[in-house]
């Protein structure tokens, strides 16, 4: 069956057509889907099939400036902690029994190109893949995991580590949830596309220095292990997300840290995915979403 992926462009749910371009699919349906970008996860089976099958053109352009995050408004956003071997020795920490979890606040979401403004404080980067649920997940063990998931996305779980690390207990969640501290783009694409869904290569750089490579497979948990504990404690639903966690490079970790400033420029990529881009600002300039 032919891959696919899916954008949001210019607020509306487009179909990637060829290499750069895109059908509406509110009008390459004739109205059988609307233009709402997250409400097509709640059919996803029915648009996946329709989807697939469709053989019309790709009128619009996909450029960067006119994209934003393919899941804009996600019911429940997950996030793995330490869930690579090489990050976890970077970070001199014994390798977890279990799925470290947090999460990142829905309102944290933007797209994959744009500006985001810098809050005072610590701000590191930690480029991830992310799974996007297709269908309600409710115990459902690691081998029919990827029935389940609708395609997958890159992502930065942009962190500012003083808040993050506040005592008496850490502030995971609010430390990673700033406006604009969880892009994601520049497409959702379906598993199939990729060659070994469990074996891809990421990374990302600031002001075009290399900071972090890896690959998924160094992961310590998987995407199936992952929505098999997930989903044993609450059902997924289809819209949500999972940062699945970050290789080594993070800038808190590196002599002497190399946290983000004010004019950096952020780039990630993720093989089979795409590139992201952004700017950080002055905190009293809002994030672009």
């Amino acid at each position: 069956m032919p891959a696919m992926r899916i954008f949001n462009l210019d607020h509306r749910l487009a179909l990637g057509v060829g290499h750069d371009r895109a059908a509406d699919v509110e009008k390459a349906s004739d109205g059988r889907f609307g233009a709402d970008v997250q409400a097509v996860y709640e059919r996803w089976d029915e648009f996946a099939g329709w989807a697939r099958a469709y053989d019309g053109p790709g009128e619009l352009a996909v450029e960067p400036g006119r994209l934003g995050p393919p899941v804009p408004r996600p019911p429940q956003v997950f996030a793995i902690g330490l869930n690579y071997r090489d990050h976890a020795a970077e970070a001199g920490l014994a390798l977890p029994e279990r799925p470290l979890v947090f999460t990142k606040f829905p309102a944290s979401i933007t797209g994959p190109h744009g500006n985001i403004a810098r809050p005072a404080g610590s701000v590191d980067f930690e480029v991830e893949l992310v799974a996007v649920i297709g269908r309600r997940a409710e115990r459902v063990p690691a081998a029919r995991a990827w029935e389940h998931v609708a395609g997958l996305t890159a992502g930065q779980d942009l962190s500012e580590r003083e808040l993050q690390s506040a005592g008496p207990t850490p502030q995971f969640s609010l430390g990673k949830s700033f406006a604009g501290f969880a892009p994601i783009g520049p497409a959702l694409v379906t598993v199939d596309e990729f060659a070994d869904p469990d074996d891809i290569a990421i990374g990302c750089d600031v002001n075009g220095e290399a900071m972090q490579r890896g690959r998924t497979a160094d992961m310590i948990f998987t995407i199936p292990q992952l929505v098999e504990h997930l989903s044993a404690v609450l059902p997924l639903l289809p819209g949500d997300l999972i940062f699945t966690g970050t290789p080594k490079g993070v800038g808190i970790a590196r002599r002497p840290p190399r946290l983000l400033q004010v004019g950096d420029e952020l780039t990630t990529r993720i093989e089979g995915i795409g590139e992201m881009r952004h700017r950080f600002t002055h905190p009293a300039l809002r994030a672009s979403l």
